[in-house]
């Protein structure tokens, strides 16, 4: 039997995923040049792996010969619960945490993983003949792309996928195949002259539209950052109380996704004596630290 599009989307859609889209495997010519004038930039940081697997970023093909289709999947994380803002009464010194809504529960990628697998077993059932490679943004595959492409959404100046109903709370899943399908429709990009979310961020990473500098990025530096976060008050991150822009006033206390796949109670960031933010997890040693907020 032949696989169609509804064919798909009503399996991705039985199995739980939200949005799927479809895009022709062609090189990301205009996207990878974009790449490599970002690297060139060095706002990837320590993330060196972004260096890596240029060319497969830019030709499918080369992951899975003979690829013909990209197909886009998203799955919504948002939940209508919301943060508590209430202190720790054993610990009355310390202001709330908070965890981002995405790592609320099990680790996305092995949650994906397994509904891909689910996915594509199907799909090669219905039609022995279908091939696929898929990726939840651990390998050399442009995923905000190939959604865009799909018509997930637009990229926002952000450099997130934003979807009319979703807006961004969705993770976004890659499967690359051999199999043609009818190529889905471009969202137009909706933005306009909104700067909400570069005047929102809170440590400026957004340097300009669509362009993230991952080095001031609050999730760059809980996360893919594995030392120190040195000279904060110097030009990397303005944090001291003088210099801070009162219209960005947030805890610079953060628990990240990797702390959570750990078991760890959260990661939090610190200002030692010596002046240098660090990293420290909750249930450490603190008496000799210093909160520092926005």
């Amino acid at each position: 039997m032949k696989l169609t599009n509804k064919i798909v989307i009503e399996k991705a859609k039985q199995i739980g995923f939200d949005l799927v889209g479809f895009a022709k495997a062609e090189e990301l010519k205009e996207e990878t040049f974009n790449l490599g004038k970002w690297l060139d930039m060095k706002y990837q940081g320590e993330m060196e792996y972004m260096q890596k697997n240029f060319e497969k970023r830019k030709d499918v093909s080369l992951i899975l010969p003979g690829a013909k289709s990209v197909i886009s999947l998203g799955m919504n994380y948002y939940t209508d619960e919301q943060y508590s803002n209430q202190k720790d009464k054993g610990k009355t010194c310390l202001p709330a945490g908070k965890v981002s809504r995405y790592a609320w529960g099990k680790d996305y990628h092995l949650v994906i993983w397994k509904k891909l697998d689910e996915l594509e077993s199907e799909l090669k059932e219905i039609d022995p003949e279908f091939e696929s490679k898929s990726y939840v943004d651990t390998g050399p595959v442009m995923d905000k792309a190939w959604a865009v492409r799909s018509g997930l959404g637009w990229l926002g100046k952000h450099t997130n996928v934003i979807n009319k109903e979703m807006g961004s709370w969705f993770f976004i899943a890659t499967l690359i195949t051999n199999y043609e399908f009818d190529n889905s429709s471009v969202v137009t990009d909706h933005c306009g002259r909104c700067t909400a979310c570069i005047d929102a961020c809170p440590t400026n990473a957004i340097v300009d539209e669509y362009i993230l500098d991952a080095t001031r990025c609050i999730s760059y530096l809980t996360i893919e950052n594995k030392g120190e976060i040195l000279n904060l008050s110097n030009g990397l991150i303005d944090m001291t109380e003088g210099d801070v822009n009162k219209d960005k006033q947030t805890d610079l206390i953060v628990a990240t996704k990797d702390a959570c796949i750990k078991g760890e109670t959260c990661v939090y960031l610190y200002e030692n004596h010596q002046g240098n933010f660090i990293r420290q997890n909750l249930n450490l040693n603190i008496e000799d630290l210093t909160i520092k907020q926005l």
